[in-house]
């Protein structure tokens, strides 16, 4: 199997490039072939409590090089879709970590803080210090008529401990509260990979998406219009196609043989 006519990779990371803190087999060799064959990436993820700085550092440990222009989690992916579609400086009530706070302060939004009830927006990601006090912000925000933005919609959430609730769940409950539904910006919407796709300056038909999930890597990338790989070094299996309706263009064991067939 070969991949000759693919000029542009947009690549989660969890799952395909990394387990945890481990590096996938064949991690090094995988980015040196695509700078080989000068196939463009865009690391792209769901996770949006990291910067791009801490990917930056994340993989330099791993022995692999990249520029924070190249990655992209779903708090930055907010940011840059408000900056797209929000009033230069408009106030948004953050719920998140670094990933959605510094995106949103890099891309010129001011932040309210708690009990300030005078946002435009309210953007909601992973917030591992979540409070009663956060929720009834937001609340009040969006009650008097903030906008709501979703980085990603993912209702679950492995840790050490087990699954437990992922940023979905606490979207659910924001709606279930002011009876808002959310703008989700990350996968399986499209938003994430139209922003890449920007970045990238590649035409869609020359750009797949790489991913282990069906239900955000791969139903992303078909509701954006592009191909897509689906490696099985994560959280899909083949016994998840039959589930499905939709497919990968591609299924291969991992970014191993991704390297075989890009070669």
């Amino acid at each position: 199997m070969t991949l000759n006519d693919i000029r542009a990779l947009i690549i989660d990371m969890d799952g395909v490039l990394w387990e945890g803190d481990r590096p996938m087999p064949g991690l090094v060799e995988f980015f040196e072939t695509l700078r080989a064959r000068d196939i463009r990436f865009v690391l792209a993820t769901n996770n949006a409590s990291n910067t791009p700085d801490q990917y930056v550092a994340k993989l330099a440990r791993m022995g692999v090089s990249v520029d924070r222009e190249q990655v992209i989690g779903s708090g930055l992916a907010a940011a840059l879709y408000l900056k797209q579609h929000a009033p230069a400086g408009s106030k948004v009530f953050p719920i998140g970590e670094d990933g959605v706070c510094q995106a949103l302060l890099e891309n010129g939004f001011r932040l309210a803080e708690l009990y300030e009830k005078d946002a435009d927006y309210v953007v909601c990601g992973l917030d591992r210090t979540l409070s009663w006090d956060k929720l009834a912000t937001a609340t009040l925000n969006l009650r008097a008529g903030a906008k709501f933005i979703g980085t990603n919609p993912d209702t679950s959430l492995p840790t050490e401990h087990g699954l437990t609730h992922g940023n979905g769940a606490v979207l659910a409950a924001l709606q279930a509260a002011t009876g808002i539904e959310p703008i989700i910006v990350g996968k399986p919407e499209p938003i994430m990979y139209q922003l890449a796709m920007e970045r990238l300056q590649v035409p869609p038909e020359q750009t797949v998406a790489l991913g282990d999930r069906l239900d955000t890597d791969i139903l992303g990338a078909v509701r954006a219009g592009i191909r897509s790989i689906l490696v099985l070094s994560g959280i899909s299996t083949r016994e998840h196609l039959a589930d499905v309706d939709y497919a990968p263009t591609w299924v291969m064991e991992d970014i191993r043989e991704v390297i075989e067939a890009v070669r």
